[in-house]
């Protein structure tokens, strides 16, 4: 990813894995090493930021893009796309500010070249990304695997052990 600037890192699987749920646990592990975490989440839905009758709303439907929401505890950027089209997620980091970060998890973009690691829940009975993505680094399973290939192998339940695995596997923290 030519606008990857600091190391990325995905998080793939299926909806209902629990990518979101492992995500709000891991990050404050990993900010507690001091890691400054950036997030960026795709959606397949047509998501709105800002409520029907609220002005932003109100001029972004007039036309205005982009809508900048500013307030003295966050920003929020909204971009209309002319053309709906699946987001690529390099052009996504080239609108994203990792000038303060270390490391940026993403979830979703699952099928992009970049490291990930792949969550599988067997009792949900879908199938395993890892045997055509040789981008996944490592699988996250409450379950015990026997992968095809040698792969890293982690307890989906066990935060400590996955925040592990990325500071000093990927991170390469001492």
């Amino acid at each position: 990813m030519k606008n990857a600037l600091i190391p990325i890192l995905g998080f793939a699987a299926p909806s209902g894995t629990g990518k979101t749920t492992l995500l709000t646990q891991l990050i404050p592990l990993l900010k507690q090493h001091n890691i400054r975490v950036g997030l960026i989440k795709h959606s397949h839905h047509n998501f709105q930021i800002d409520k029907p009758g609220k002005d932003s709303f109100r001029l972004r439907e007039a036309g205005a893009t982009p809508v900048m929401l500013v307030s003295s505890h966050r920003r929020a950027i909204i971009t209309e796309f002319t053309t709906p089209v699946d987001p690529s997620l390099d052009e996504q980091l080239a609108h994203f500010d990792q000038s303060t970060l270390d490391l940026i998890l993403v979830e979703g973009f699952k099928s992009e070249n970049f490291p990930k690691i792949e969550l599988h829940r067997p009792s949900l009975e879908l199938p395993l990304f890892y045997p055509d993505d040789s981008t996944i680094l490592a699988i996250a399973s409450d379950q015990p695997l026997f992968p095809e290939r040698k792969i890293v192998s982690l307890d989906l339940n066990n935060i400590s052990q996955i925040a592990d695995f990325i500071l000093h596997t990927f991170l390469k923290k001492s």
